[in-house]
């Protein structure tokens, strides 16, 4: 038999450790091969692209960012090619398996939850007697009836195969993100979740996960992400690992974790400060909401003191960048507590918020609690919310108007001084700041049209000049900071009209050439001639000194490096330049 196990990734950048670990559990016995594609793909490519392997069973994984887009891979599948085997399985058809089998009538199999050795079993069963009523955890239909078949026990994690051994991975590994399980399952019980389902963590064995990991490395894989849904629950373990990481990182490595910032003891996270080199890990922290009884209701114990604490170590230690979670629409949060608790945890200043949207996940209690809450959402995946009983859609709109424009002006990092200046001095809030630039953004079209970087300052202008009682001048001062700063190489044309003429311009560069010492000792070592300062760098009239804090008129000399190694800002006060006139 020929068999393929295959998925769409959301990215190409992805990998799916689900349809590795299939192939590894069914070997020696069988020869499973491997296609990845992505749902932007085009349907008919894949289709031909699998068609053409000639196979004669092809297991998918489902989720709910590819199901839609699989369903319609298999439709055509099964047309051309009727006597094809198709089973699925993953986390999007494990629950509400009799509808899917109803909708999806090309599907011959349903693999129900861990998927390893049931998939195995099966495929000795469609080689040998076909007697499915032996294997545990399949649903699929027999005397045109759905039968669903109860899963057995879990697996003992100890024993799996390795899923990275597979010499076709090598050329990929460094172009893309590998996905690196060290645990099963959650302790926590949050209604919004699927591993809340599953009672319990069990553990893989550390040494063969360190081997692997070391063998990722070898192979030049750089980014590792460990997709355990709370990596810090035992203290020990994470020390451990934390430690094995530290040691054996090969440069240019990046680990991400999933961790639960409450429970993550403070000499954890002094060890890192003293111990992890700086961009070595990466943590991703769900907080979701602030709103105590938005949490009691979903069932997430979570002490917002030591989770602020935990955040705030990690800031200071500069060691680790930090990601945390938003979900917009969870239970008993309106757009008012969901704007606190938005301020509230960007008040952090972490280097990326994500604010994301409630997806009622099939199999978890907050979609079979539904109606206690008044929801409606997409009967299609994500099955993401369009309100409740005190979140309307219009909010809901809102809101996605600031996760709009935090993830350009924030997320991005591309006009940091300026944003943090905004939020702090010009806006009453964080959130009052990207509410209403995201409607200002909506009410322009932009949400339907591309942006450089020199139209995101535009807009950021446009919308702040129809703004009063803000000090236009030192906003655009620092807009012009945050522009400079983020070039590798001189920019063609910015986005402001400049203040200086061209007789002004040549007589500082004259001035500074002369006498160097004007920018201090870090200038006068780059040993500039004044042609180079016509060539290398630029200059503007600001109304901010930027490493003082000082409204002031400065001049604001910015360098590119001609070997592409990012801008070196000076400022030169134009008292400075008066006196070395005279």
């Amino acid at each position: 038999m020929n068999i393929i196990c295959t998925t769409l990734n959301a990215k190409y950048i992805h990998t799916s450790l689900s349809i590795r670990y299939l192939k590894a559990y069914a070997a020696p016995e069988f020869k499973v091969d491997i296609c990845e594609y992505t749902i932007k793909d085009p349907t008919i490519n894949i289709v031909s692209d699998l068609y053409n392997k000639d196979p004669d069973i092809i297991g998918f994984s489902c989720y709910i960012w590819n199901i839609e887009e699989t369903i319609k891979v298999i439709s055509i599948l099964k047309k051309i090619k009727p006597e094809l085997i198709i089973i699925l399985g993953g986390p999007e058809v494990t629950y509400d398996t009799n509808e899917w089998l109803d909708r999806i009538p090309e599907a011959d199999f349903i693999v129900i939850g861990e998927g390893e050795a049931t998939f195995k079993k099966l495929l000795q069963e469609l080689h040998g007697k076909k007697d499915y009523s032996t294997v545990p955890g399949i649903a699929y239909r027999a005397a045109e009836k759905n039968k669903i078949q109860p899963q057995a026990s879990k697996l003992d994690l100890r024993e799996l195969p390795s899923p990275f051994r597979f010499e076709e991975d090598v050329p990929h590994l460094a172009k893309r993100v590998v996905y690196v399980e060290t645990s099963r399952g959650c302790p926590f019980s949050c209604q919004f979740c699927l591993s809340s389902i599953e009672v319990g963590v069990r553990y893989f064995d550390r040494e063969k996960i360190k081997d692997d990991i070391r063998y990722l490395m070898k192979n030049g894989a750089k980014t590792i992400k460990f997709v355990d849904r709370t990596f810090n629950i035992s203290r020990s373990y994470a020390l451990e690992m934390f430690q094995f990481l530290i040691d054996e990182h090969l440069p240019g490595t990046v680990f991400q974790f999933e961790i639960t910032g409450d429970i993550m003891r403070p000499e954890v996270i002094e060890f890192l400060n003293q111990n992890a080199p700086k961009g070595l890990f990466r943590f991703e922290i769900g907080v979701q909401s602030t709103n105590d009884p938005t949490n009691e209701l979903v069932m997430r114990k979570q002490n917002w003191e030591k989770l602020t604490r935990t955040v705030n170590m990690v800031r200071d230690g500069r060691k680790i960048d930090q990601h945390l979670d938003l979900i917009a629409g969870l239970p008993e949060e309106d757009y008012n507590t969901f704007k606190k608790t938005f301020n509230d945890v960007f008040a952090l200043r972490p280097e990326e918020l994500q604010l994301g949207f409630l997806k009622m996940l099939r199999g978890t209690g907050l979609r079979l609690s539904a109606e206690k809450h008044g929801y409606i959402f997409m009967d299609q995946s994500p099955y993401e919310i369009l309100g409740n009983n005190i979140l309307s859609f219009d909010d809901i709109v809102r809101i996605k108007q600031v996760e709009d424009v935090l993830e350009k002006y924030w997320n991005d990092h591309r006009m940091d001084h300026t944003v943090e200046y905004l939020v702090s001095h010009a806006f009453p809030s964080p959130f009052d700041f990207f509410q209403e630039f995201g409607e200002f953004w909506e009410s322009k079209g932009w949400s339907r049209i591309g942006h450089q970087l020199e139209d995101l300052f535009r807009r950021l202008a446009e919308f702040l000049h129809s703004k009063e009682n803000i000090n236009h001048d030192v906003i655009e001062s620092l807009m012009k900071y945050d522009y400079l700063a983020s070039h590798k190489y001189k920019p063609r044309k910015p986005w402001w009209e400049t203040s200086l003429s061209k007789e002004d311009r040549s007589s500082i560069y004259k001035a500074i050439a002369d006498n160097p010492k004007l920018l201090g000792n870090d200038f006068v070592q780059l040993s500039l001639s004044e042609k180079d300062l016509h060539k290398h760098t630029m200059i503007e009239r600001v109304s901010l000194d930027l490493h003082t804090g000082i409204e002031s008129t400065t001049i604001l000399i910015t360098y590119f490096q001609p070997s592409g190694e990012g801008a070196r800002l000076f400022t030169l006060s134009e008292q400075g330049l008066e006196e070395n006139a005279s």
